[in-house]
């Protein structure tokens, strides 16, 4: 079924099924769906039609038949022909686009009474145009997954960044496991909020590594990465329960490149060697860091596009001072707010009116709440016991806390505080007065902040430790005493877990230019690390794995104390 690649040698996929089938190894395949040139080239029909009328030479269409026609029977195929395990199927929600097809347009008047249809942002009804397309490709989803497992029960369907951070939402189609390919470039911090995301999500999921850069080497490919490189990859998703593959390229006949092999032969021991330890792992609530829905689905000007860089940025200076936070949306807060110390809002301008109120509860029940930009700050100024002034501004400001200084970027915007909120920190433009940086307020038997700066797009663009130990006073101001606390490196992100009733504190070695550097030959040691843990009763037992060594510890007033001497790339400590 379908168009076969150019330049194959026999039967592949025979030959691959029969290999693993002897060897008890699953075999999934690739396949690019909405993303798919060679059918829309066969069949322009099929296309999406962009608002210039001209059909894409990319993307097909929701609306179509490609689905029934193509798609469908080739999954079957690859199931009941060749007996292969599941399909992870790419370009899919990323990319959707807009359909202004003759079947598109016609659903969408049909749906909603609107005749014109908006072809920009500022036309009218272009929130309800995105929505309705998002909803277009639920129902894509729901109907061929559904379509596959009328006849293959058992074959797995994953849709690539579907239900991820790519697409913030509730699962609503019968995939059985959730994956996405993160950044093949700055790979930790890629892997850092999207597996923090898929944590809380109910159903199985991994995260793919690129196993090379797209930095090109003498050859014009992609320089290939270290085994260190890949474990650190992979330790930052394994850490946080989920699973782990990466990608290397193969041949036109389907063989694979053996001289790159020994290099994922060592991140599979790696793996293996805390599969029983941390595998479907989950997560011991902390800081939870929201990735708004709704705020997000009104920022972008897609359907699943992704614009998280004020999340990203006030996740990474978190970790960087040794917090464990989660990534999580309204649907995952729904019901269990009051189980987190801290929720932190990052630079949301829009928060729907009942979560906003469902927010504003939890502070007044004992909760603490961090807002961290203006627009944020803006949704609770009531509660706050401030007044904003003016509008917010995208201008230069200089923060200051304690001894030190950072210059920030995005928006900023001056508050008045009232009389029971305390200020903290200064802003300062050029040439204009100290304005507080933050306030603190109490609200019922919880505490409320704000900082009225984007400091998440400030950290983005240089970490400064001014920032970050800004944001982590701010944060211990409002929850001064973690189950666990790590001094000796910026460079460990702490993971609290729980795995069969034992805490799991698992740290994570991010140390070097990885942000900038695209290939890293070796992932050098960290430590030593203090390490305090909040416990009710004295452990019996504290043991850093894998490798089974009992760390001796002191416990005193509640708190275990202990030293891990040197951390290679990630390791345990298991609570018994």
């Amino acid at each position: 079924v379908g168009t076969p690649a150019p330049g194959i040698v026999g039967d592949p996929l025979c030959v691959w099924r029969k290999v693993t089938a002897e060897r008890g190894v699953a075999l999934f395949m690739h396949y690019s769906g909405v993303w798919d040139y060679a059918a829309v080239a066969k069949h322009p029909e099929w296309a999406a039609v962009g608002a210039d009328g001209k059909p894409s030479a990319k993307a097909t269409s929701v609306f179509g038949p490609y689905a029934r026609e193509l798609l469908v029977p080739q999954l079957c195929e690859l199931a009941g022909v060749y007996g292969v395990d599941g399909a992870w199927i790419d370009g899919e929600c990323w990319a959707t686009v807009p359909d202004y097809g003759e079947r598109a347009a016609k659903a969408f008047r049909d749906a909603t009474g609107i005749q014109t249809l908006p072809k920009k942002p500022a036309d009218s009804h272009w929130a309800e145009f995105l929505q309705f397309h998002r909803e277009a490709f639920r129902r894509y989803l729901r109907h061929y997954v559904a379509e596959v497992h009328k006849t293959n029960p058992e074959f797995q369907l994953c849709s690539n960044w579907a239900f991820t951070d790519h697409m913030a939402e509730p699962v609503s189609a019968p995939v059985d496991f959730l994956s996405g390919d993160y950044a093949p470039d700055d790979s930790v911090n890629s892997a850092r909020l999207s597996a923090r995301f898929l944590q809380r999500q109910g159903l199985p999921w991994d995260l793919m590594a690129w196993s090379f850069s797209r930095k090109k080497g003498p050859d014009g490919k992609g320089l290939q990465k270290s085994a260190q490189q890949l474990e650190r990859e992979a330790a930052v998703v394994v850490a946080l329960g989920g699973g782990f593959q990466a990608y290397f390229t193969q041949r036109r006949d389907g063989s694979v490149k053996l001289e790159q092999m020994p290099a994922m032969a060592e991140t599979a021991r790696f793996c293996r060697e805390r599969q029983a330890l941390c595998h479907r792992s989950m997560p011991v609530p902390q800081i939870a860091l929201l990735l708004s829905t709704a705020g997000h689905y009104r920022k972008i000007n897609g359907l699943f596009n992704r614009d998280l860089s004020g999340v990203s940025g006030v996740l990474q200076a978190l970790l960087e001072t040794q917090n464990s936070v989660e990534v999580v949306s309204e649907h995952q807060l729904e019901g269990r707010l009051g189980e987190y110390p801290l929720v932190v809002v990052p630079e949301w301008a829009y928060l729907e009116p009942a979560f906003k109120d469902d927010l504003a509860a939890y502070v007044k029940k004992g909760g603490s709440l961090l807002l961290v930009g203006p627009k944020s700050a803006a949704l609770f100024q009531q509660e706050l016991g401030v007044t904003l002034e003016g509008e917010p501004a995208a201008k230069p400001q200089t923060l200051a806390f304690e001894s030190g200084q950072a210059q920030t970027r995005g928006f900023a915007q001056a508050a008045r505080l009232g009389a029971g909120a305390e200020a903290f920190g200064t802003l300062r433009a050029e040439g204009g007065a100290a304005q507080p940086a933050a306030s603190v307020a109490s609200l019922g038997r919880g505490k409320i902040a704000a900082v009225y700066a984007e400091l998440g797009q400030s950290y983005n663009g240089v970490r400064s430790p001014v920032v970050r130990g800004f944001l982590n006073a701010l944060a211990r101001r409002l929850y001064p005493r973690p189950l666990v606390e790590v001094a000796g490196s910026s460079d460990v992100d702490v993971c609290l877990m729980r795995q069969k009733g034992k805490w799991l504190v698992n740290l994570v070695n991010t140390s070097g230019p990885h942000q900038t550097e695209p290939i890293q030959e070796a992932v050098l040691p960290v430590g030593p690390l203090s390490v305090t843990l909040r416990l009710p009763h004295k452990p019996s037992k504290l043991t850093l794995e894998p490798g089974g060594q009992a760390l001796p510890f002191a416990y005193r007033d509640g708190e275990a104390r202990l030293t891990v001497q040197s951390l290679d790339i990630h390791r345990a400590i298991v609570v018994e």
